[in-house]
């Protein structure tokens, strides 16, 4: 899933919806996508080195059989080859599992799941703040920050309108976007929840005469 490329077509699908929802309405509606808002090292690097670790300790336990193989292999054994093949092999198998851990699917199950709800808060957070969502004129400005990595997205609603519209009516828009990454459809419902977005806004914050569009529309693809 972190490997998501939106087409043409779909970010102007996207940028569309958001200019249809904003002309009903005084709010501003923001989206970002970003493949991961965390590189998540440390939690990789651990565990490459336990399952090194591991696969020293079990490896170790074989070692008469290992010496017996490579006794057979060469014509001038030494105990040194068998001291360079532990060593290699561990190194080996530390690294193929760090670039394993790379893996979407596996960074899902090594990094704990707090971690990563906490990263993406964090990286929704400063991109609300240095996109100026909330910097709007009315503070009605709400932000759609996917990650994709994670498959999670949060919704940062400025002041203006979460006095007004309660956080549940929220987190089913998120929901929406969540089981788009369930099935495959993640355009259709991002376009689904910006339109619903619209309509939550519309009660609250109707179009006004002198209404003025203060973000950008499309969707913003963050590389870090």
């Amino acid at each position: 899933m972190a490997g998501i490329i939106f087409t043409p077509e779909e970010l102007t699908r996207i940028e569309n919806a958001v200019k249809d929802a904003e002309s009903k309405t005084a709010g501003e509606i923001a989206t970002a996508f970003i493949k991961e808002s965390d590189d998540y090292a440390v939690y990789e690097l651990l565990f490459s080195m336990l399952g090194g670790f591991i696969y020293f300790t079990v490896i170790a336990f074989f070692a008469d059989s290992v010496e017996h193989i490579i006794r057979g292999m060469s014509w001038d054994y030494s105990a040194q080859y068998l001291v360079v093949f532990y060593g290699f092999s561990t190194f080996l198998v530390t690294a193929l599992l760090y670039l394993a851990a790379n893996l979407p699917f596996i960074d899902r199950l090594v990094v704990p799941k707090k971690v990563m709800w906490a990263k993406v808060n964090q990286r929704a957070v400063r991109q609300f703040m240095e996109y100026g969502v909330y910097n709007t004129r009315d503070r009605t400005g709400i932000l759609i920050f996917i990650s994709a990595l994670e498959r999670r997205v949060e919704l940062l609603a400025d002041t203006g309108i979460s006095e007004k519209i309660p956080q549940q009516k929220w987190n089913a828009i998120v929901g929406n976007i969540i089981d788009g990454f369930k099935i495959g459809r993640l355009t259709d419902h991002i376009v689904e929840s910006i339109h619903r977005c619209g309509e939550l806004l519309a009660e609250h914050y109707p179009i006004q005469p002198d209404d003025v569009n203060e973000l950008k529309d499309g969707l913003t693809i963050l590389e870090k």
